[in-house]
């Protein structure tokens, strides 16, 4: 995405996003378990907002051939630091507008990502472009919960400049997804009360 504010929010972070994320560590492992069991050494797979790499290095020796991207070339500059496999290939991208030609990859993985991207449908629109028939979408993400854990948690982070445009609940997310083209074949919930995200995973449709 190109908003300038945002970007320079997720540079700024970059240095400091594994630590801020070290709690998550086994959320993220549970996430990338279910993402290995939907993926194959066939594969070629397009990771969007990989950020620092943290799902990219837990699923790249899955695949045939993981592009991992991010806006923010910071957060891909502390990514090939940490590169574990020759299939895993980091590179700086707009998920709004992507280089490579229709029907490319086989999957793509977006991880927390869209509730926080200003016009998610455009990004939705280039994953659609670039699957193949039948391409496989991996969309672990955040949604709105409920609870006073929950708000401390979102205001805490409202202080340090984070946003999050899209307050989509499970249910609100998957039609979402179904409304852009995809049908939702795996909704399950993780995280916690604080921070509850639905794993999801669906089929782009061929009409």
């Amino acid at each position: 995405m190109k908003e300038k504010g945002n970007k320079q929010f997720w540079n700024r972070w970059s240095g400091f996003y594994d630590r801020f994320m070290h709690s998550n560590e086994r959320l993220y492992d549970e996430i990338a378990t279910k993402m290995k069991v939907s993926l194959n050494r066939e594969m070629y797979v397009l990771e969007l907002a990989c950020g620092t790499g943290l799902i990219s290095r837990r699923i790249a020796g899955r695949v045939k051939s993981l592009e991992a991207t991010d806006f923010s070339p910071e957060m891909i500059a502390e990514a090939k630091k940490k590169a574990c496999s020759a299939r895993l290939h980091f590179s700086v991208q707009d998920a709004a507008s992507l280089p490579y030609a229709p029907e490319s990859f086989d999957a793509v993985v977006i991880t927390n990502a869209l509730h926080i991207m200003p016009e998610p449908e455009k990004v939705m629109e280039e994953i659609y472009r670039v699957l193949k028939p039948d391409g496989l979408l991996l969309a672990p993400t955040f949604v709105h919960g409920e609870g006073i854990g929950f708000r401390i948690r979102t205001g805490l982070m409202k202080l340090i400049g984070f946003r999050v445009y899209q307050k989509w609940t499970a249910s609100k997310f998957a039609a979402f997804v179904s409304r852009c083209g995809f049908t939702v074949t795996e909704q399950a919930a993780m995280g916690s009360n604080i921070a509850p995200l639905c794993y999801l995973a669906a089929k782009k449709k061929t009409f």
